[in-house]
């Protein structure tokens, strides 16, 4: 076999270690950038999910600080939802916030959870989360069904 296939193959198997991590590693650690560091999602009814996500972000004040996180379709980049932080955050770091009431189509297997910062916008840690119970050092994900 040539060096190609199996650079290929290689290529096939760390991406899917990656995935299975539930972690981009193309992401800026910068904390300038907002990070998620961590995701508890909770299905309450079928198909209607509570997120708690937690974010690090280098808040300075309101010139500059993490303003959201999202809950996104990974294949589409829809958002499913957004929860807007209301203000900085400055002395509480890093910090979580829940949004609930969030529905999730049956057709998708898992979301990506981002956050952004009003300066840089989008670029710190995001986080794939299966959405099948399980747990990792990133996410820990409760079904109801």
């Amino acid at each position: 076999m040539n060096k190609l296939y199996y650079s290929g193959i290689l290529f096939l198997i760390i991406t899917v270690f990656l995935s299975a991590q539930g972690k981009d590693e193309g992401f800026n650690p910068d904390l300038d950038y907002a990070q998620v560091v961590y995701v508890n999602a909770f299905e309450t009814s079928k198909g209607v999910w509570r997120f708690d996500v937690t974010l690090r972000h280098n808040d300075e004040g309101w010139n500059h600080y993490a303003t959201s996180w999202q809950v996104v379709n990974p294949e589409t980049m829809e958002i499913l939802s957004e929860r807007v932080l209301a203000h900085p955050h400055v002395d509480e770091q890093p910090f979580t916030r829940s949004q609930g009431t969030i529905k999730i189509p049956p057709t998708l297997s898992e979301v990506l959870v981002r956050a952004k910062c009003q300066r840089h916008g989008f670029g710190g840690q995001e986080i794939i989360v299966p959405l099948v119970s399980g747990e990792t050092s990133l996410y820990k994900v409760t079904v109801s069904r």
